[in-house]
């Protein structure tokens, strides 16, 4: 379970009650068979029992057809009843031919509830699993998900869940996509896929208060930055490493490529004295539904010196906490973990909606969706907040999708940081850096825009010769 953070609380270092929730992608297309070229699934379970400790079901998929076929484009979705309203999960993988780093779990939340079904786990695998040859099977997959709390869960009203199938074989309660198309098995009714699929307008929408920055400034003293509204953080204090600074002369400036990118910069030689960090952020918090978007780029390894640092790298927005579990704050992140923590060993990325939290003794209610695998390089992040649903996008793909219990109540500010959780991940006193870079931000007021909208406003921004606008009202 992760460790939760903001730059206002302090860091959490034992227990973690980080709610592990129904993060959902969008309701799969669902009904299915095995096509010429395509995939079957079959499936096994190594805990029968109607109520067991956790739930256990193995996978083997075939390629069925003609060609090879990436495992990184396949999704398999497992669907259960969630044992109450807030019960939330946690997936793991005990073994896989495959390799279980290249394995991946996420949980959503069924569009249409039935009976049977109103959660999914959703299976998936990084481009290091490779391929499969026509003929070909992935062999096991050993996978197993449980209660955060690890209450007993029942299975006997859980669509996807067979008692009698001890042995492998063909199974249609779970669903398959190949690159996006469904290729095996049923999903619970309600849930059918558009045929055809409706594509979402490309052009950009009608005018509305917007905060769009290009981020092109000479430096972090630049004074047309505060004039924008952003603060460069030099106050010290959490998140990460107690005793670190936050340096503002390490968020820097530069040309790529056409734009201008903002460089933030952490830094370490394995004392707290020598930590930097960095985070910039709005001075306003002025921000609450719409549409928030940035690309930025996450970094695998450092600039120099040795690799394995805790680093976290964000984009995320929040209010201030004006008392222990107080129920107006807010914050939606996305966060990436290069060298893991937060009991995670590897790369996993996460995004988060929080409802509020306390510190001492730490009590965490928030909702999230997270993927295993590396995020290295740029990547267009869309946060979308209506008044029923907070939604996650990352490069265009529904990513997570989080309940009306964690709208917020106020408005936000929006904030960029690179920290270090610890000096547990590395050890050595020999210097190092990481980079975060960001290339653009933009909130859309109380609109929601997808992916492709956002794309196609950015670029009429950068069309018309516009670096910054802020035309979002004080709260």
């Amino acid at each position: 379970m992760r460790f939760a953070k903001n730059r206002l609380r302090t860091t959490a270092v034992t227990a973690v009650a980080a709610a592990m929730g129904a993060a959902a992608l969008t309701a799969l297309p669902t009904t299915a068979s095995a096509a010429a070229d395509g995939l079957s699934v079959q499936y096994r379970t190594s805990a029968t029992g109607a109520s067991a400790d956790q739930a256990e079901p193995w996978f083997k998929v075939t390629n069925t057809g003609t060609a090879s076929v990436q495992l990184s484009g396949v999704k398999i979705r497992y669907y259960f009843k969630a044992d109450s309203a807030s019960a939330s999960y946690r997936f793991a993988c005990s073994w896989a031919v495959k390799g279980c780093a290249n394995v991946t779990g996420t949980f959503g939340t069924l569009a249409n509830p039935t009976a049977t079904a109103d959660r999914y786990l959703e299976i998936g695998f990084t481009s290091g699993a490779g391929s499969l040859a026509p003929g070909a099977d992935t062999g096991d997959m050993q996978l197993r998900f449980h209660q955060s709390t690890w209450a007993p869960l029942n299975q006997s009203d859980d669509y996807s869940f067979g008692a009698a199938r001890t042995s492998y074989g063909d199974w249609s309660k779970v669903t398959t996509q190949l690159s996006g198309t469904t290729v095996w098995g049923t999903a619970p009714a309600g849930n059918e896929p558009t045929d055809p699929p409706t594509d979402p307008p490309t052009d950009p929408p009608a005018d509305g208060a917007a905060l769009f920055d290009d981020f092109n400034y000479s430096s972090h003293t630049d004074p047309k930055i505060s004039a924008n509204g952003w603060s460069v953080r030099a106050n010290s204090g959490g998140p990460g490493v107690p005793g670190a600074t936050w340096a503002p002369e390490n968020v820097t400036f530069a040309s790529a490529g056409g734009n201008s990118i903002m460089n933030l910069e952490t830094s370490t030689a394995g004392t707290a004295g020598s930590t930097e960090h960095t985070e910039i952020l709005t001075r306003a918090m002025k921000f609450k539904n719409g549409t928030y978007a940035a690309r930025v780029k996450f970094s695998d390894a450092p600039k120099y010196g040795p690799d394995g640092d805790r680093l976290v790298q964000t984009f995320f927005t929040i209010n201030d906490l004006k008392a222990p579990l107080a129920d107006d704050y807010a914050e939606y992140d996305f966060e990436y973990l290069p060298n893991g923590g937060w009991g995670e060993p590897a790369n996993i990325l996460y995004t988060t909606s929080w409802e509020t939290y306390q510190a001492d003794p730490w009590v965490a209610v928030n909702q999230h969706s997270e993927s295993r695998q590396s995020y290295a390089g740029w990547h267009d992040l869309v946060l979308t907040i209506d008044n029923s649903t907070i939604k996650y996008y990352v490069d265009g793909q529904l990513f997570g999708t989080h309940d009306a219990a964690y709208l917020p109540e106020r408005p936000m500010s929006i904030n960029f940081n690179q920290w270090l959780i610890d000096l547990a991940g590395q050890t050595s006193t020999t210097a190092r850096a990481y980079d975060q870079q960001v290339d653009y931000v933009l909130h859309v007021k109380d609109q929601v825009l997808t992916p492709a909208q956002v794309a196609a406003k950015v670029t009429a921004y950068r069309g018309a010769g516009t670096t910054f606008q802020d035309t979002v009202p004080s709260s």
